[in-house]
């Protein structure tokens, strides 16, 4: 039960994180320098908080939950992966849509995870 909670702060905060992304590419593309060192950071952080959330999935998967939040995460892991490799590369027309993506992803798996009916599929020790 405390590993789903756990996961709930990781997700949300991962969420945060990669919404952050754009808003700094956009403001980059606005004129700001400082944006665009902003962003590289952030990116690689993003990718740190998404092991820590395939860490926990793995631990609240194992302990009954679904293995819905770890098979999600573990692709968005890969295409977190993908994604700073593009953009090292400044392969704009994989960063792009990959991003989106992730973006997208990232937030219907916080929604999901803390909704009060996620609690419920989890298996309850007797």
């Amino acid at each position: 039960m405390k590993s789903l909670a756990v996961l709930r702060v990781v997700a949300v905060v991962h969420a945060v994180a990669l919404c952050l992304q754009p808003v700094l590419a956009g403001v980059y593309l606005n004129g700001s320098g400082t944006a665009v060192r902003i962003h590289e950071p952030i990116g690689l952080a993003v990718v740190f908080l998404c092991l820590g959330q395939l860490l926990i999935a793995t631990i609240w998967w194992r302990t009954g939950g679904r293995a819905l939040a770890l098979g999600l995460t573990a692709a968005m892991l890969a295409g977190e992966v993908l994604q700073v490799a593009m953009g090292y590369t400044r392969n704009l027309l994989l960063h792009i849509p990959v991003g989106i993506t992730l973006v997208g992803t990232g937030l219907a798996v916080a929604v999901w995870v803390c909704r009060p009916a996620t609690r419920r599929t989890e298996k309850v020790a007797a």
